[in-house]
C-alpha cells in the first residue's frame, strides 16, 4: 500500500544518516519519533536483570565505602574528601537503576509517573555520572601533582585545612555546575502527547537541537577527564617503575612496582566502563539532531543502551577498586564478614555469642598508620609504599 506521507531520501554526511538501510524513508512531520516506533522487546529482559544486579551491588558497595571513609579515623588524608564525593555520586545512581528495573521489568516499558518525573530521573542520572567522571579525573591529577612535586618520597603537606580546602571547594563547584545543568534541562523540557508514557526510549531533538549540543559538550568534558587520567596515571606508573629499577636496594622498591600495576588497573577499569559509551554517544546525539533513518535510529539506540550498562557498572566496580587498593577498606570488609560468620555460627549452635567479644577476643589491636588507597589514592610516602 502506497503512503501519501512526504518522505526524504537525501544522502546525509554520516554513514548512518543515509537511505541505504531498511526503513530508510524518514517521515517529515511535527513529531519525528511518531513515525519511528522503538522496538525494545529484545532488550527488556537483559536491561531488567542487569540493572537489578547493579542496584544490589551498587547500594551495598557504596554504602560500605561511605561508612569506611567517614568512620575510619585512621585515614585523615585530604584525598578522602574526593573519595567520599565519588562514593556519594555512585550511590545516587542507584535510584535511577531502580527506576529502570521498574520501567522495563514491572511496567512493560510504560511510564506512569509523568513527564517531569521522567526528566528528573534521566537528568539526575547523567548529572551523577559526570560528577563521578570529573572527580575521578581530579583524583588522578591530585595524585600526580603530589608525586611530581615531592618526587619519591613525597613531602607531607603542612596542614589538614590546606590539604582539604581546595578539594572541598572543587567538589562544591562540580556539584553546583552539574545540578544547574540538570535543572536547566528539566525546566526547559517539553513533551508531546505521544511521549507521555515513554521515558528511556530514543527521542529526536530536531526541534530542540541546543539540548544535543549541550550533551555533546558533556562528551567533550569526559574526553578531557579521560585524557587527564591517561596522562597522570601513566606518568605515575612509569615514575614508580623507574624508581624501583634504578634503586632496587630500597626497602620498598618491590611495592613501587606493584603500585604502578594498580595505576594501570584503575585506568583499564575507567576505560572499559566509560569509553564505549562516549564513543557511541557521539553517533547517538548526531542522530537525534539530524534527519536520520528509522533503521539507524534503532541501531544507535540499542548500541547506546548496551554501552550505558557499562557506565552504570562503574558504580558497582568503584567499591571493588577501593577494596583492592585500600587497606582500611579491606580490614573493614573482612571484619564485617567475620562478624557475620560468627553471628551465623552462634545462631546455628543456639548460643548467645557476643560479636564484639568474639571479634576482639579481649585484646586491643594497635592502630596502624594510615595506609590510604595504596599508591594512587595515598597522601604521603607511607601511603605509597605501604603494604597493599
Amino acid at each position: 500500500m502506497k503512503s501519501n506521507i512526504l518522505t526524504t531520501t537525501a544522502m546525509m554526511p554520516f554513514p548512518f544518516m543515509n537511505s541505504s538501510g531498511p526503513e530508510s524513508q524518514v517521515s517529515v512531520g511535527p513529531s519525528p519519533d511518531t513515525h519511528c516506533p522503538s522496538d525494545t522487546s529484545s532488550l527488556r529482559i537483559p536491561l531488567t536483570l542487569f540493572y537489578a544486579l547493579f542496584v544490589v551491588l551498587g547500594l551495598a558497595g557504596n554504602l560500605l565505602a561511605l561508612w569506611v571513609f567517614l568512620l575510619d579515623r585512621s585515614k585523615k588524608g585530604s584525598v578522602r574528601v574526593l573519595l567520599v564525593n565519588v562514593a556519594l555520586s555512585d550511590l545516587l545512581l542507584v535510584p535511577y537503576m531502580a527506576f529502570r528495573v521498574w520501567y522495563h521489568g514491572l511496567r512493560g516499558e510504560r511510564w506512569e509517573l509523568g513527564a517531569t518525573m521522567c526528566h528528573v530521573v534521566r537528568n539526575f542520572f547523567y548529572m551523577n555520572m559526570f560528577i563521578s567522571i570529573v572527580l575521578l579525573g581530579l583524583i588522578s591529577v591530585d595524585r600526580y601533582v603530589k608525586i611530581s612535586r615531592g618526587g619519591v618520597p613525597l613531602q607531607r603537606p603542612r596542614g589538614l585545612a590546606m590539604r582539604c580546602g581546595w578539594r572541598t571547594a572543587a567538589c562544591a563547584l562540580i556539584w553546583a555546575l552539574a545540578l544547574a545543568w540538570a535543572l536547566l534541562l528539566i525546566l526547559l523540557s517539553e513533551e508531546t502527547h505521544q511521549e507521555l508514557h515513554r521515558c528511556f526510549q530514543y527521542k529526536s531533538l530536531q526541534h530542540s537541537k541546543w539540548k544535543g549540543y549541550l550533551n555533546l559538550m558533556l562528551v567533550v568534558v569526559f574526553w578531557i577527564s579521560y585524557g587527564c587520567m591517561v596522562v597522570c596515571y601513566v606518568k605515575i606508573a612509569f615514575k614508580l617503575l623507574r624508581t624501583s629499577k634504578e634503586k632496587p636496594d630500597l626497602p620498598n622498591a618491590a611495592r613501587y612496582a606493584r603500585t604502578a600495576n594498580k595505576s594501570f588497573f584503575i585506568l583499564v577499569l575507567f576505560t572499559v566502563c566509560f569509553v564505549p559509551y562516549h564513543i557511541v554517544r557521539v553517533f547517538y546525539i548526531v542522530s537525534q539532531i539530524t534527519d536520520t533513518s528509522c533503521y539507524w535510529r534503532g541501531v544507535v539506540y540499542q548500541a547506546n543502551e548496551v554501552a550505558l550498562l557499562f557506565s552504570a557498572l562503574n558504580s558497582c566496580l568503584d567499591p571493588v577498586m577501593y577494596f583492592l587498593l585500600s587497606s582500611p577498606m579491606r580490614k573493614q570488609v573482612m571484619r564485617l564478614l567475620g562478624n557475620v560468620m560468627r553471628v551465623w555460627e552462634a545462631g546455628a549452635s543456639g548460643s548467645s555469642y557476643s560479636v564484639e567479644q568474639g571479634s576482639g577476643s579481649g585484646r586491643t589491636v594497635p592502630r596502624q598508620q594510615s595506609t590510604g588507597l595504596v599508591g594512587v589514592f595515598g597522601n604521603n610516602t607511607d601511603d605509597i609504599t605501604s603494604q597493599p
